[in-house]
């Protein structure tokens, strides 16, 4: 029993993702889907990175993090869409250890950055709702390019310690994870270690990145409607809060997810639920985030149309 369970220690060197789902017709269904939606995520964001990149009138503090969150939507999603897609269809499910440790770790930087620039992104509508006046001192390229970069530092310190803290720890329930890709809860699962200690240093980062996050982009979405709710003009005021409950949805439903599966005791890990969780906020929000804090922006589509007829008008 000894030999047995010292084998089991030592031979994790590669790991089983179970994916989605076994039923084949099913199987078809989702790859057409995630498919579609990946394909969709990939020209959204690409478009506002050359639309904003190319146009004079956009090059604001505003759309500079709408391109840092177009960067972050892109790589999130082919850290993970493309690994899913391929193990759907294919027959060997497995995926090395080097493979899930470069999955895991990319993963949990581009999410939490992800989590700080939406912060960020509330700041800057707060700065250029409620302090007009002061907007481009607050917000001058300096202090932009400062909060980008400690966004992206942070981000990366903070995975590389999860993934050691992850990686060091022997597996020897089993090599299958029942997930899509390399997350750290089914890692925690199959662990015959106790992972008190990988729990605690989670639940610290999920509450400093996740949720400190999450309270500042509420903060600041507060003070903007009680700025918006003083406006005189009714137009404008439901122009705004039009806007701002787009964001807001789209903040939440990511928040909201991310504190779902690193929030929670790894004892209370139910697979098929958190294969939902996931899937939306590795693959949906990164669709929805071009589409909603852009697509739907009049400057942004405007760009798009002076754009277009300009290319129109070379043909002819």
């Amino acid at each position: 029993m000894i030999v047995n369970s010292m084998e089991n220690l030592t031979s994790a060197d590669r790991f089983i993702l179970l994916g989605l789902t076994s039923t084949p017709y099913l199987q078809e269904l989702c790859v057409l889907l995630i498919l579609i939606i990946y394909l969709v995520t990939i020209g959204g964001n690409l478009l506002l990175i050359i639309v904003v990149g190319t146009s004079v009138q956009l090059q604001t503090p505003m759309y500079f993090f709408l391109c840092n969150l177009s960067v972050i939507d892109i790589c999130f999603s082919s850290t993970i869409v493309p690994k899913l897609l391929i193990n759907t269809v294919a027959r060997d499910k497995s995926v090395s250890l080097l493979g899930c440790g470069v999955q895991m770790y990319f993963h949990l930087a581009l999410g939490s950055t992800e989590c700080i620039i939406l912060s960020v992104m509330a700041y800057d509508r707060y700065a250029a709702i409620c302090k007009p006046l002061h907007y481009y001192k607050l917000m001058n390229k300096r202090v932009c390019i400062s909060l980008a970069s400690g966004s992206w530092a942070v981000s990366l310190i903070n995975s590389a310690i999860h993934v050691v803290f992850t990686f060091q720890l022997p597996f020897c329930r089993s090599n299958h994870l029942n997930h899509f890709f390399c997350e750290i809860p089914p890692f925690l699962y199959i662990s015959c270690r106790d992972t008190w200690f990988n729990e605690v240093a989670m639940y610290i980062s999920a509450t400093l990145i996740g949720i400190g996050s999450f309270f500042f982009t509420l903060i600041s979405y507060v003070y903007i409607v009680l700025t918006i709710l003083k406006m005189c003009s009714s137009q404008g005021r439901i122009k705004t809060f039009s806007t701002c409950a787009s964001h807001l949805t789209v903040v939440l439903l990511y928040y909201v997810t991310i504190m779902f599966m690193y929030l929670r005791p790894h004892l209370d890990y139910y697979p098929e639920t958190s294969k939902t969780v996931s899937l939306i906020y590795t693959v949906l929000t990164p669709m929805l985030n071009p589409i909603i804090y852009s697509i739907r922006n009049g400057e942004v589509k405007s760009s798009i149309k002076n754009k277009l007829t300009i290319e129109t008008l070379k043909k002819f």
